[in-house]
């Protein structure tokens, strides 16, 4: 029986270096080695995304791992050298297996081993022996007859005084494992076929380079496009509704290449629907294509797993994103006393220069939503009344400034409206990123607008909470936050919560001791350049005997707050607007308020930019292909799934008949063998061990 072996060819050489490597690289134990190697790089290739821009990995893992990822090809991983020359080894390995098992496979599949002795036959565990009336001759054609009606192929062989009959069934079990490992060598020859090589080959003996500057496309010299007869590539063209794209871009690690496409890609309408969830449904394009050799054009419309195939090429509907939105928006002084409010208007893709106290600003628009839906799940988490005052302000400080929809154990998906994404960046190039919500939300039962904020793309927002006042504006408190930063009306606001708070005659020096008191704790919670809110409370009460802590907290929060509120008070005195009722709903204004004039310290934006319209122009991103290798990829997938039926469900079997003279009849003697003995095997023979005997 021939069975593969897991040894590799060896060579009749002196050179035993040679006889070695060949051996090795011919061995099954190599070929397994490589699929691991190849397994291991596949999930990495998976959970790691591939082809992202060198900045946002330096921000996921840091200068140090951020080099030692990118020499060893990790954010490239199915286009890096290492793995296209794994992939060459396991092909010729696995054809070295095969051009060494299957000729021997074959070879066996037509033998009928009729060398077989009758003591050998009766060593088998599977036997059965039997006297017949019939002459040797009429009971060897009676046997032959008989396996041939039970499926089997059978050969008469004669032996000294004897006649063997030798039959089998299930031969083609060893196609099984000529066409899986046949199948691994095609498919990983279309992989390569599909691979990036022949770019790879541009880049270094055709002088391609990827470009790494900024402008239009089509002005981008050919030193960087690649040509119509490259025979593979995987690009992405995105395309906002009425415009157009005859080409696609394939990212690089240094820069991005232009592949020329041989007909213009028209963008008509983009389609989408969403999950209640906020994911998306469907989504769609309908486009028109002209060909540019023949000039001319139809109609077509791409959907997700519907790509459109033109001219060899497949364009797929990838995904979908901002095709330059018009936007228009107020800012809010977010720094010192100005309350002079401004228009900004720009353009998602774009920038607009704002200058800003006496500094010069960019708002590069990174993005727009229609709509936004987030969980707004009451976020449980309670601060402990154990905890030092440092931790209390900690814990409250990570709460407000939480992302709004990252509690995961009580959802409560809503759509929350438009959001614009955009950055500020200084002049010095440091930016962060902030999303604004239009509309107020209600978060915690509150009704608030959520202004996010992160450093790295890779973080998440962290979102200031802005209660909106009773016009549901962010008006009130802006007036308050700039108020806070106003010495006058601060001194104004303390005498004024004095006078309030202790209005008999006769107490003018603990009056003047409490506008005193109030005036500072004002100072305290406007800070400076370092600290301020809360935090700079918490430093100030350190300062305290721990004994005293905690009733010196209590004394300072009711002293802040009642200045705080007739600093609102204040504010609207000097801009002639008339004082609000002091009722539960304003109270509660108020103690939001101070949670985010608090936080605010960390937003680090000179503005709160805030939208008041837009104009939405969608964009769709296609992703355009030329694979030579997938027909080859699927002709090895019907290799795979023939080579894989054939091992499990074909058995093969073999059964030997020795027959010989006995005086007046002859005796029989049956051996039957099979790869893999299963119940079915066991009633196969006791059919046979009961048919064979059996008299005409």
């Amino acid at each position: 029986m021939s069975t593969p072996r897991t040894t590799g060819i060896e060579l009749r050489t002196r050179n035993r270096t040679l006889a070695d490597i060949v051996e090795l690289v011919s061995s099954m134990r190599f070929a397994i080695s490589l699929f691991v190697v190849l397994a291991i790089a596949a999930i990495i290739g998976t959970v790691m995304k591939q082809n992202e821009a060198m900045p946002n990995y330096v921000n996921q893992f840091g200068p140090f791992w951020f080099e030692v990822f990118r020499k060893t090809g990790l954010y490239a991983v199915y286009s890096a050298w290492w793995f296209l020359l794994i992939l060459a080894f396991l092909i010729l390995s696995t054809s070295l297996c095969i051009s060494r098992n299957a000729p021997k496979m074959i070879k066996d599949m037509r033998s009928w081993r009729a060398n077989v002795r009758e003591q050998s036959l009766r060593n088998f565990h599977h036997k059965n022996a039997w006297r017949s009336p019939l002459t040797r001759a009429a009971l060897a054609g009676q046997t032959v007859a008989r396996l041939v009606d039970a499926g089997y192929s059978a050969k008469l062989v004669e032996k000294d005084q004897a006649t063997l009959v030798a039959a089998k069934r299930g031969a083609a079990n060893k196609f099984g494992y000529i066409f899986a490992h046949s199948a691994i060598v095609i498919i990983l020859i279309g992989g390569l076929l599909d691979s990036d090589m022949p770019i790879r080959f541009q880049l270094w003996f055709m002088g391609k380079t990827p470009f790494a500057g900024s402008g239009l496309i089509s002005a981008i010299p050919a030193q960087h496009r690649l040509s119509l007869s490259n025979p593979t590539f995987r690009g992405n063209t995105s395309i906002p509704e009425g415009a157009s794209s005859d080409s696609a871009i394939i990212p690089q690690a240094t820069g991005v290449l232009i592949q020329d496409l041989p007909f213009t890609i028209l963008l008509k309408k983009f389609h989408i629907d969403f999950y209640s969830t906020g994911m998306p449904k469907l989504f769609a394009s309908d486009v028109v294509i002209t060909d540019h050799e023949t000039g001319a054009s139809f109609p077509a419309t791409i959907r997700v797993n519907q790509p459109l195939l033109y001219k060899g090429m497949a364009v797929y509907q990838s995904s979908f994103g901002d095709g330059g939105s018009k936007l228009k928006l107020t800012g809010f002084p977010m720094t010192g006393t100005d309350t002079a409010r401004f228009q900004i208007a720009g353009e998602v893709g774009g920038s607009t220069p704002m200058a800003r106290a006496d500094q010069s600003y960019a708002v590069e628009w990174s993005d727009f939503r229609p709509f936004n839906v987030e969980n707004l799940g009451r976020d449980v988490r309670a601060v402990s009344k154990t905890a030092s005052l440092n931790e209390q302000f900690a814990i409250g400080l990570d709460k407000r400034l939480g992302s709004a929809g990252k509690n995961a154990h009580n959802k409560d998906l809503k759509n929350v409206g438009p959001s614009v994404q955009y950055k500020l960046r200084d002049k010095t190039g440091q930016a962060r990123e902030y999303q604004n919500y239009m509309q107020p939300v209600t978060v915690d039962g509150a009704t608030v607008f959520l202004a996010g904020m992160r450093v790295n793309p890779a973080d998440p927002f962290s979102f200031l909470r802005i209660p909106a006042d009773d016009a549901h504006t962010v008006n009130e408190w802006m007036r308050l936050r700039a108020a806070v930063h106003d010495p006058a009306l601060r001194a104004l606001a303390a005498k004024r919560y004095a006078a309030r708070a202790m209005p008999q005659p006769g107490a003018d020096k603990m009056r003047g001791q409490l506008q005193e008191s109030a005036e500072k704790s004002l100072v305290i919670f406007a800070g400076g350049d370092k600290e301020a809110g809360f935090l700079a409370i918490s430093h100030f009460l350190e300062k305290i005997p721990p004994a005293e802590q905690e009733k010196a907290a209590d004394i300072f929060m009711k002293i802040l707050n009642g200045s705080l509120w007739d600093l609102w008070q204040t504010a609207r005195d000097k801009d002639g607007l008339a004082p609000v009722t002091a009722d539960e709903p304003h109270a509660r204004f108020l103690q939001l308020a101070t949670n985010a004039l608090s936080d605010s310290f960390f937003y680090g934006a000179p503005v709160y930019l805030q939208l008041d319209d837009y104009t939405e122009i969608k964009a769709s991103v296609l992703q355009v292909t030329r694979s030579p290798g997938k027909k080859v990829v699927y002709l090895g997938c019907l290799f795979l799934v023939i080579g894989v039926f054939s091992m499990f469900y074909i058995r093969e079997r073999r059964v030997w008949v020795w027959i010989k003279d006995d005086g007046a009849g002859a005796d029989a003697l049956m051996a039957m063998s099979t790869q893999r003995k299963t119940l079915d095997f066991e009633r196969e023979f006791e059919d046979l061990k009961a048919k064979l005997p059996q008299s005409a």
